[in-house]
């Protein structure tokens, strides 16, 4: 019991120094560009939500050692708030461009590294492959909004699309099932940020942002209504026949 207490205290040093990391990038970020209190409020509470949530999971799942990776993930998470808190503060000033897409094209590069990290370590854990989606997603779902302020509201379904289908496997518990590895899967995941960072950068005319993003869209319903299809037509295959004997036995 000890020795669990000992590997739980320093969880939740790991936690608390990322908590403190995203205060300080915050701290920096405030200074550099002087944010408001939109941005310091919604990036304190990512940061108070991360670390609350994490510390929880990390509990629950009796790891011994927070890992390589995770620390990968969890520096990602904390560029995910500094980018969260600048499109909170977008909504009264835009913010420098270059701080906005320095933060999230980093973000977006260690994505491919925690899992890479957690494969060569052979330190892959279900908390683990949990914490860099649920990162990915919200970063997402920021990104959307970001953009959504240029081009339109239509542009929050990209974010909210994941969050749609969470909700609807409470309903539809189906489409709870495992799916098939697939690279097509992962690639359009990976391309959601890329375009979106595109078009939140505003480099291209308004009309080229405008097809970047629905070029998101289209192919994020592609890759869900694959998915939600093989599920479905998973769930629909009936149950082998019961034997002769066994169907007239019941039959009489």
């Amino acid at each position: 019991m000890a020795l669990n207490n000992t590997y739980d205290a320093r969880l939740q040093q790991e936690t608390a120094l990322g908590a403190g990391v995203q205060v300080l990038l915050l701290a920096l970020i405030g200074t550099a560009i002087g944010m408001g209190p939109a941005g310091w409020l919604t990036g304190l509470a990512f940061a108070i939500a991360t670390w609350a949530v994490l510390s929880r999971a990390l509990h629950r799942s009796r790891l011994r050692s927070f890992g390589a990776a995770n620390r990968v993930t969890l520096g990602r998470a904390t560029l995910v708030g500094g980018v969260t808190a600048l499109v909170a503060d977008s909504f009264q000033s835009s913010p420098p461009v270059s701080l906005f897409v320095g933060l999230t094209a980093v973000a977006l590069i260690l994505d491919g590294v925690d899992g890479k990290v957690a494969r060569r370590t052979g330190t892959s854990t279900p908390l683990g492959a949990r914490f860099d989606m649920e990162v990915d997603a919200f970063l997402i779902l920021v990104l959307s909004v970001y953009v959504s302020m240029q081009l339109g509201p239509w542009v929050l379904l990209i974010g909210g699309m994941r969050y749609v289908f969470v909700a609807a496997a409470k309903v539809w518990p189906w489409l709870n099932a495992a799916l098939p590895p697939s690279t097509a899967r992962k690639t359009v995941a990976a391309l959601q940020g890329v375009l979106l960072l595109l078009a939140g950068a505003d480099l291209l005319p308004y009309a080229a942002n405008f097809g970047v993003a629905a070029l998101a869209l289209g192919l994020l319903v592609w890759s869900f209504g694959r998915d939600v299809l093989w599920l479905y037509r998973t769930s629909r295959v009936e149950e082998p026949a019961a034997p002769r004997q066994v169907r007239e036995l019941v039959a009489s």
